[in-house]
């Protein structure tokens, strides 16, 4: 999965609420992977980003029916040598990141972008993709994992 030069750009989207922006789908092309981070609400959602690369998702509060009960409510994966945890709210965090060696934890839930770090770990929140909730941006993240070290961007999708 990594590229020639070593580097790993995970794609970071959250809360499309069954909206895929072509917006979105532009901002993730080219990257190695997608982590979705909950309120999917229908599985065309997580097809169309498998079109683009392998997706990692978790349910979210608006996540029902079948295809969602097969999504766990919260996963850790490692890529490019950086584990990452993902769930949907932060609120459901139930392990301590920093001792168990977690680079990255990557949220949704709140429709509000952020990038903190927090006792050695980068946590996320790419915000919403999908419809505009209040004033809140429509917004999506990257990882970019180089050498095993975690940097996060957000991006503005719809100003």
């Amino acid at each position: 999965m990594p590229s020639a030069r070593n580097v790993v750009r995970i794609g970071l989207i959250s809360d499309t609420h069954n909206l895929v922006r072509p917006e979105a789908l532009a901002w993730l092309a080219g990257v190695d992977a997608i982590v979705h981070a909950g309120d999917i609400c229908q599985p065309d959602v997580l097809e169309a980003l498998a079109r683009i690369a392998p997706v990692t998702a978790v349910r979210g509060n608006n996540d029902h029916g079948a295809w969602a009960d097969e999504l766990p409510v919260a996963t850790t994966l490692t890529i490019g040598g950086a584990a990452i945890h993902v769930v949907h709210d932060i609120a459901d965090l139930d392990i301590d990141a920093s001792a168990q060696r977690i680079d990255a934890v990557v949220t949704g839930h709140s429709h509000k972008p952020s990038i903190v770090t927090r006792d050695g770990v980068l946590f996320v929140n790419p915000g919403s993709a999908g419809p505009r909730r209040f004033k809140l941006p429509v917004s999506a993240g990257r990882l970019i994992v180089e050498q095993g070290r975690v940097r996060a961007e957000l991006h503005t999708l719809v100003a």
